[in-house]
């Protein structure tokens, strides 16, 4: 990886600053997602407070992640003063990013079917499911993704697609049968976050697709050769989906376990608050 990921095109002063100011803005805002969700524990049922908690673990992960990314950006290249020139015997380590994945992925599968506090013999086959789909996906798409071959990168991409669509398939279908099971007042909630995972989870096949512009000994592709596009358009587009599919579906999963709370009656909302 680290020589597929040695050789990187020379970027102007723009592209270089767009690509670092998007990747600080990621870390704020993990580090600022992370502080609210651990602090808003307080304010939700102790029933709805594990997925709050695993909410805060995921942006807490990616924070930490994020800000090992910039680092490497930043030690990858060296300001030439009209140019980003590539630092000799650097390399841009995007593990960071797969390594975060492999991680926060799965997890975001655990704070959605948490909030909904299914029956434990619903949730846990349905969990189990979900998890090891998530980790299949990530696992299978890393291999292509450092690759230059298109063969590759499409032969572990269509494997790779195997567990996102079956992922789609138990949000859709089978986590659709325990939606009627939910409160209604929070049955709109739970579908725009599992909105939220498909719009932000579909950039990243198209990414995958593009990526191979920046890497060695690529073809000239839908950026161009080492342009310089592709490795600075997917960095941001990965950096703003990773955003929003964590942070962002965190505070779906605030405001489903906020709303869950209200409903309960004075007594009951009494009783949870109070636990521990």
């Amino acid at each position: 990886m680290t020589q597929l990921l040695a050789t990187l095109p020379s970027l102007s002063p723009d592209q270089f600053n767009i690509v670092d100011n998007i990747l600080s803005m990621a870390v704020a805002t993990m580090g600022a997602a992370a502080l609210f969700f651990f602090l808003a524990r307080s304010s939700v049922a102790s029933k709805y407070r594990p997925a709050l908690l695993v909410s805060g673990l995921v942006v807490s992960i990616a924070c930490y992640h994020y800000f090992m990314i910039r680092l490497s950006w930043n030690g990858a290249f060296t300001n030439m003063g009209t140019s980003y020139d590539p630092t000799p015997g650097k390399s841009f380590n995007d593990f960071y990013r797969y390594a975060d994945w492999i991680l926060t992925v799965p997890l975001l599968m655990v704070e959605l079917v948490t909030v909904m506090a299914l029956a434990r013999e619903i949730s846990r086959p349905l969990l189990t499911k979900l998890v090891i789909a998530a980790a299949l996906m990530i696992g299978l798409g890393y291999p292509g993704e450092v690759s230059a071959d298109w063969t590759a990168r499409l032969i572990w991409g269509v494997l790779s697609s195997i567990p996102f669509f079956y992922i789609l398939y138990v949000l859709w279908v089978e986590l659709t049968k325990s939606l009627e099971a939910q409160p209604k007042e929070v049955r709109n909630l739970l579908s725009v976050a599992r909105l939220v995972l498909l719009i932000t989870w579909a950039f990243y096949p198209i990414a995958y697709a593009i990526y191979g512009d920046s890497l060695p000994g690529a073809k000239p592709g839908i950026m161009g050769e080492k342009s310089g596009l592709g490795l600075v358009g997917i960095q941001v587009g990965y950096a703003i989906a990773d955003i929003t599919a964590k942070a962002g579906f965190g505070v779906l999963i605030y405001m489903i376990a906020k709303a869950k709370t209200d409903l309960m009656t004075t007594d009951e909302r009494v009783q949870q608050l109070a636990v521990a």
